[in-house]
């Protein structure tokens, strides 16, 4: 058994943790895409080893790396990767600027489903383009976001798109993209001269009985139209050692890529970011991997079980991948005005917003819930999705059992 109980020790605070230390003591932070664990052990041995060295100079990514990440995916998701065709880069948000900019001029179009992660927006506009947002579809059989098909096949259509930004699983919606999915997705691309860009960072975080399936793995024709990202910060909470990988099997593509690496200077990586993929993608950061995926998904369905008790209006998606559960709020009849006299008295009758300014059903729940409960989620608008909030279910289960006792605290004196 691993240590699954950082956060009752009190380690996660002083650490200039971003999710911890800018939030008051006493707020539970249930927000940032970051864990409340320590690293696998095997990560934390590995680098003491190479700490306890004492040499911190140039580094050289050496032939292991490429070992350690061909050796992961090809036994692990059944993806066959070569050497030449990976990239290490400082992180996945860097790297997804680059292929933007490696594989489209200033005003082109990105298509991209919403809600996204935040900073995709930033991404695409950062380098002169546009973005198109196909908005997922809820199915409440299924209790799951689905992607809009006509919808991207006429934004595929357009012109002007020239890449598809997939995030694989999605973030925020909690989707684990089946294989007939992704493939439905890149034959529309194909078919459009669309190319694919596919961050799939959350890839190790599934829901169990639930698997993967990297797009460029499908077939020769999708990998030749696609770049992916992966990278082990995620899925083993080692956001800042800052390493990832492009992978392409396009020569063209990644020619290109290289160019723009080098204008941006973006060379280096981190030597220990080198040391802890190698660790963590070994046979003792797969075991790691399971029991987190364990207790996250035991988290979920103590949310799940609680918002079907108390909250069914709230839409609440099955959690098929990520630690990240997406609250859709947007079902909700509540008045506005009411809505706001209530997040009003709770503020101390200081109206936090204009008159004339409509408030985000998303935005007014997630402050409501900081302020007056002592607990922090993600307002859904920088996500493209207004009307929700996203959680961080990656907490030990004292801390989700209390963190679900204030949010539904607060929703009972907002909703009910």
């Amino acid at each position: 058994m691993y240590d699954f109980d950082f956060v009752s020790k009190g380690l996660a605070r002083g650490t200039n943790d971003v999710k911890w230390d800018t939030c008051d003591p006493g707020v539970i932070p249930m927000w940032v895409a970051e864990m409340d664990f320590p690293a696998a052990p095997c990560i934390l041995k590995a680098l003491r080893e190479r700490v306890d060295k004492g040499i911190f100079g140039y580094t050289e990514v050496p032939a292991s790396y490429y070992e350690s990440v061909i050796r992961w995916f090809s036994g692990r998701h059944a993806w066959q990767i070569s050497r030449e065709q990976i990239i290490p880069v400082q992180g996945i948000v860097p790297a997804t600027s680059i292929a933007v900019k490696a594989l489209t001029e200033a005003g082109d179009k990105v298509v991209l489903n919403v809600p996204a992660y935040n900073c995709f927006f930033h991404n695409i506009t950062n380098q002169g383009c546009e973005t198109s947002e196909s908005k997922l579809l809820w199915n409440p059989g299924l209790k799951r976001y689905e992607m809009d098909w006509d919808d991207i096949e006429r934004r595929c259509a357009d012109p002007a798109a020239k890449a598809f930004l997939l995030c694989n699983p999605h973030n925020p919606s909690g989707r684990l993209w089946s294989r007939e999915e992704l493939v439905r997705l890149g034959e529309i691309c194909l078919r459009h001269g669309v190319k694919v860009i596919s961050d799939e960072i959350h890839c190790e975080i599934v829901a169990p009985g639930k698997a993967y399936v990297p797009f460029a793995s499908i077939c020769e024709e999708f990998a030749q139209n696609s770049i992916s990202f992966v990278s082990p910060t995620k899925g083993f909470n080692i956001a800042g050692v800052q390493i990832a990988n492009i992978i392409s099997a396009n020569e063209d593509f990644r020619k290109r890529m290289d160019r723009v690496i080098n204008v941006w200077e973006h060379c280096d990586v981190n030597q220990f970011g080198i040391v802890a993929l190698q660790a963590a993608y070994s046979d003792e950061g797969a075991a790691w991997l399971e029991q987190m995926n364990a207790l996250v998904h035991s988290n979920f369905v103590m949310l799940r079980d609680l918002f079907a008790e108390r909250f069914p209006s709230v839409r609440v998606p099955e959690l098929e991948a990520t630690y990240l559960l997406w609250l859709d709020f947007s079902s909700l009849a509540i008045n506005e005005i009411e809505r706001e006299c209530r997040l009003a008295d709770a503020l101390g009758g200081q109206r936090p917003f204009p008159a004339t300014t409509p408030v985000p059903t998303g935005k007014l729940i997630a402050d409501y819930l900081l302020m007056n409960n002592r607990v922090r989620i993600n307002d859904g608008a920088i996500y493209g999705g207004p009307e929700g909030c996203r959680i961080n279910l990656a907490c030990p289960e004292a801390t989700m059992k209390e963190g679900l006792r204030r949010i539904a605290e607060g929703l009972s004196t907002i909703l009910e």
